[in-house]
């Protein structure tokens, strides 16, 4: 039971299920700015920074999917959008170094707003309409900020989400000695 648990596959759906409840309950209702915070996102760029590019994806992709099945967007566009902003994230940072937590902030700050900029950019692409106007500068502001200031408490769950080791972090990879 306890190898089960703590496969990251699952870890993340014990991480997405409370994020994804404080989401559409308390966080729709709370509003900074009349912007409604984004945790799904920062979990998955939060994943991106402790975990990698790959591992970033997947929990991206997990994540967005989570909040796709709850919200009318069309099914798969979050997906896409968190699993990229997941992978971006573990692309732009390097697990061979322990990385500042001000630099793990500031990343998740860029990726969420670009993140919030690309889904209605990419919602517009498939047809749907609506989601690009002028309130879009406030909403990437207002995310983008929310989302550095959750990454110091975003980071650490992600890292125990996937399961990843302190040294398995600070090792760097194996095709350096060969």
């Amino acid at each position: 039971m306890i190898d089960f648990v703590n496969r990251p596959l699952v870890r993340l759906l014990l991480v997405g299920l409370p994020a994804l409840a404080l989401q559409t309950t308390f966080f729709a209702d709370v509003k900074i700015y009349g912007v409604v915070l984004q945790i799904m996102l920062a979990l998955s760029i939060a994943a991106g920074l402790a975990g990698g590019s790959e591992n970033g994806a997947l929990a991206g992709f997990v994540f967005g999917l989570m909040f796709d099945l709850v919200v009318t967007s069309p099914l798969g566009l979050s997906a896409l959008v968190y699993g990229a902003a997941g992978w971006g994230a573990g692309y732009l940072h390097s697990r061979a170094i322990e990385n500042p937590k001000w630099l793990n902030a500031l990343v998740v700050g860029l990726m969420s707003g670009l993140a919030t900029f690309v889904l209605p950019v990419v919602a517009n692409w498939i047809g749907v309409e609506g989601w690009l106007s002028s309130r879009l500068t406030k909403v990437i502001i207002v995310v983008a900020l929310t989302n550095a200031l959750f990454s110091f408490v975003a980071v650490p769950i992600a890292r125990w989400s996937l399961a990843v080791r302190r040294n398995q972090r600070l090792a760097p990879p194996a095709e350096v000695f060969l």
